[in-house]
């Protein structure tokens, strides 16, 4: 039987980015220091505030992304040489998300992974099936859901790649959090990048198209976009979502994470026009 939805006040996903928890620009490179450090932080937060339930998600980076630019997986995958480059970069996911798991657990956090490569089946880059209840029941235990930038499984292209984003955006339908917060390395949208002196506070589909020329892709390889295609997405994701909030801010700054987590404003927020 399908678990209630749970009570969105209490529940918020956080993204660590690829670019905040690697070194994007050297191959298979954790930023281990990092990584522990918005451990703690997450965990203090959930101290602060008991009732506060957390799926957390992240990027690949330098682990991932460098084999899939290679290998073009996120296009598909049909030939031999193609599937081995599959399981190359499922096996340098896998291994970032053991770094993240295991600095998780020392932090005291009762972290459990969700490989996607081992429970998505999807049709031309977007999620067809996914069997939630264990992630429900998870939360209904207290404890938190690992989702990672992965390989799946794709009837149309044989196997591709999905984001954290991607996963965010399924399962934001089902689980109806009040809160999306994408912690990276960028306090949050520039309005004038690359001088990035002025921080835009909220972005909303009115007041999209004045800021469109901010925008700027990432600067090392991501196969799965850079900024523009986060805010567009987290948009599209806030219209479909009522109530939902997404907030860009930065996981390099101490204590961000933790006061974002306890409702702080920190970045950008993105949000549907009231």
């Amino acid at each position: 039987m399908q678990q209630p939805i749970l009570a969105r006040e209490d529940l918020v996903f956080i993204k660590l980015g690829g670019s905040l928890i690697t070194q994007k620009d050297r191959p298979q490179t954790a930023r281990l220091a990092t990584i522990r450090r918005l451990s703690q932080e997450i965990a203090a937060a959930r101290i602060q505030q008991p009732t506060l339930q957390i799926l957390l998600g992240h990027g690949s980076g330098s682990f991932g992304h460098v084999p899939a630019h290679q290998y073009r997986t996120r296009q598909g995958v049909h030939s031999p040489a193609e599937w081995l480059g599959f399981v190359e970069v499922w096996g340098a996911a896998a291994q970032l998300n053991r770094m993240v798991q295991d600095t998780l657990r020392e932090s005291g956090l009762p972290a459990i992974s969700f490989p996607p490569s081992a429970s998505i089946v999807a049709w031309d880059g977007q999620v067809q099936s996914w069997d939630l209840g264990p992630i429900r029941s998870a939360l209904d235990a207290g404890l938190i859901p690992v989702v990672f930038g992965d390989v799946v499984f794709d009837r149309q292209r044989g196997g591709t790649i999905l984001s954290t984003e991607d996963l965010f955006d399924h399962l934001a339908f089902s689980l109806q959090p009040g809160r999306i917060i994408l912690a990276g390395i960028e306090p949050g949208v520039w309005r004038d990048f690359p001088a990035n002196s002025q921080l835009i506070q909220e972005i909303t589909p009115s007041t999209l198209p004045g800021i469109v020329a901010s925008l700027s892709g990432s600067h090392a390889t991501d196969v799965t976009g850079g900024m523009a295609s986060k805010v567009q997405q987290s948009l599209e994701l806030a219209q479909r979502v009522p109530g939902l909030s997404i907030e860009i801010i930065s996981g390099e700054k101490p204590g961000f994470v933790q006061r974002a987590l306890l409702g702080e404003s920190m970045g950008t927020l993105i949000r549907a026009d009231r």
